[in-house]
């Protein structure tokens, strides 16, 4: 194990008459041998304010790009062995409020061109005495001692004296449902390697029977489980037959791990169906890679959760992760950080150079995976916004005329938009089509369409000319002719638009089988429905799982959209805000991964969980059937990445 020979630590500090503060960092020399003639990188959420005079104590600014900071130290500084190098940064945009708001990674250049590695923990917070952890969770209680999460619509059931072996088809049954609970079974055994296996294919002494029923005058989707000496399983189409043995699958498995809280039913029925349609959730993997195991892992825990939609981010500002046959550049330049890397380190990444991305053998694998359990992969490219990478990777689609640095957008990048000017962007995004059809089943292709700085594209020759010739007004009219473009070549390839709520700027698109997100606030999502437009809520303030739990400095994550904890996740209503005669534009909720924090498997498991479950029971639990401390209870038994 390598250990770098050298530290980085950083502490946020308030300052009089700046409401930010500022860091103070801490280079420490663990080597044998002095340190001169350097630079210092790190990588910030917490950036600073390069378009004012950096006020730096004891080190000279160099550069940004968005996240990725450098520094050098004064003339003449020389650092010996065992000592360390102290600097402040300010102005920053922001004060750090969380433990994560800090540096996420670090390395060193040397003046022959070297880069070494440093090593960097969480921000700590000057002037504060320590906080103990914060308690997120409830012990919680359960009135019915059955373990099933989402909590069904209907259920009135009484325990059985004894838990069954195991569950296996009755005589006669067709070879159909045996596979369906074959596929259930191996469902299970990926996600509890030391469970014990619900179901077997033959006859089992000491087990249950259960009988399947395909019942047409039940709802796509719904299930009816009745118990007695055997169990009968009622369905009209695949996915209801699977949630059902879901349902049987979980019941099994609180009874077994939990004996004294949970129980398998002896008796009674469960009558089921969903709440909403759209059940989703959303990764984003340009941030931070996501190997192809922890994909089908995160799909599987959805179709354990009977969550049905898998939105997947496969391109942002940081990397285009989808392999695209037409442009090989996308997955090599586009996708490479680091210190001598087209694009700088981002979010965590060091010396070394970083990328990944997923072939389309590794597509067709995840979908196919993802179908085989009644889930749905929409894919997103994010545009116009959002496209460093492509741009970096295809510099042609930028307007040579314009001024790189004639704009920032959100996050701080400069000109990190498609230009709809510059028809080659058209060319680039219909070859891009072609391929994302062969590869993805789904009617809708998500585009993205969010955070467009209000100011881009301004500086462009060829968009003014545009705009003169076609009477648009500023960069939100700009967009709204690029996306009713885009939505006229999806159109073509037979798919729709779904997109974020930005995507209804400046004019929108036509509505008419258009989806869009709400995320900015729920309000949003309203006014969206009363344009025209089917709506899927997934507001920051609730169902953005990069957000913190707690006030405390110690929790990690983001806090854009305030402090979110699993309570306020479990018991927002994403409807509560409709009037009756938009509530059918509502097609249900998603849960958001943002991974800036997610920089570690654990801080994965601590942000997401148990709060992802929380969004299953939402998208699938009537308002009037839940219950927090009943979620407290059975939450703890959900599986994890």
């Amino acid at each position: 194990m390598n250990i770098p020979l050298f530290r980085l630590e950083n502490s946020w500090e308030p300052v009089d008459g700046d409401a930010c503060g500022r860091f103070v960092f801490n280079l420490v020399n663990l080597s044998r041998a002095p340190l001169s003639g350097f630079k210092l990188a790190y990588t910030s959420l917490t950036r600073i304010k390069d378009s004012e005079v950096p006020r730096c104590d004891n080190a000279v600014f160099l550069r940004r790009n968005a996240n990725f900071h450098q520094f050098a130290p004064t003339k003449g500084l020389v650092l010996q062995p065992g000592e360390s190098w102290q600097f402040t940064v300010a102005p920053l945009w922001r004060p750090a409020r969380h433990r994560t708001d800090g540096a996420k990674s670090a390395y060193l250049t040397l003046s022959d061109g070297t880069h070494l590695p440093v090593s960097v923990d969480d921000t700590l917070l000057a002037g504060r005495p320590p906080e103990p952890a914060p308690v997120l969770m409830p012990k919680g209680e359960v009135t019915q001692p059955f373990s099933l999460l989402p909590w069904p619509a209907f259920c009135e059931l009484s325990p059985a004296s004894v838990v069954p072996v195991a569950l296996y088809p009755a005589e006669g049954t067709a070879v159909a449902h045996k596979q369906a609970m074959l596929r259930l079974g191996s469902l299970y055994r990926r996600l509890f390697q030391v469970g014990h296996q619900p179901f077997a294919l033959t006859h089992v002494h000491e087990g249950k029977a259960i009988h399947f029923e395909e019942d047409t005058g039940l709802a796509p989707e719904a299930y009816r489980l009745s118990f007695d000496d055997e169990i009968t399983l009622a369905f009209s189409d695949n996915a209801g037959c699977q949630y059902g043995l879901t349902a049987l699958a979980h019941l099994l498995h609180g009874a077994r791990t939990e004996p004294e809280t949970f129980r398998f039913p002896g008796s009674g029925i469960i009558e089921d169906a969903p709440r909403y349609g759209w059940r989703g959730c959303h990764l984003d993997v340009s941030r931070q890679f996501y190997p192809v195991a922890d994909v089908t892992r995160l799909i599987d825990i959805l179709a354990w959760m009977r969550l049905n939609i898998f939105h997947w981010h496969l391109t942002d500002d940081e990397a285009w992760r989808l392999e695209i046959k037409a442009y090989p550049q996308l997955t090599t330049l586009g996708v490479l950080r680091g210190p001598d890397e087209p694009m700088p380190p981002q979010l965590g990444n060091g010396a070394e150079p970083v990328g990944g991305v997923y072939s389309q053998a590794d597509v067709k694998a995840i979908v196919a995976h993802a179908a085989s359990l009644n889930v749905e992969v929409v894919p997103e490219i994010d545009i116009p916004g959002h496209s460093t990478a492509t741009l970096v990777a295809l510099p042609e689609l930028v307007d040579g005329q314009e001024a790189r640095d004639s704009y920032r957008s959100v996050q701080g990048y400069p000109n990190n938009a498609l230009n709809p000017a510059i028809e080659l962007t058209y060319d680039f995004l219909g070859k891009v089509f072609d391929e994302m059809v062969e590869l993805f089943p789904s009617k809708l292709i998500h585009i993205g369409g969010d955070e467009v700085a209000a100011n881009t594209w301004m500086a462009s020759p060829l968009a003014k000319k545009l705009m003169e010739k076609e009477g648009i007004q500023g960069t939100f009219g700009l967009q709204s002719h690029f996306m009713k473009r885009i939505q006229g070549m999806l159109s073509e390839r037979g798919r729709q638009l779904a997109g974020w709520d930005e995507v209804s700027h400046g004019g929108g698109v036509d509505p008419n089988g258009t989806l869009l997100m709400a995320w900015q606030k729920p309000e949003v999502g309203v006014e969206l429905a009363r344009q025209g437009y089917d709506v899927v809520m997934t507001p920051g303030q609730a169902y953005y799982l990069d957000m913190v739990q707690d006030e405390a400095f110690q929790e990690p994550g983001a806090s854009w959209a305030g402090t979110v904890p699993p309570k306020h996740t479990y018991t927002y209503e994403a409807v509560g805000e409709f009037p009756a005669e938009l509530s059918s534009r509502m097609r249900g909720v998603q849960a958001c991964i943002w991974s800036e924090h997610f920089l570690n498997r654990d801080y994965f498991n601590h942000l997401v969980f148990p709060r992802l479950g929380a969004i299953a029971e939402a998208a699938w639990t009537p308002k009037d059937s839940k219950n927090w401390l009943r979620f407290a209870a059975i939450s703890p038994l959900m599986p994890k990445l």
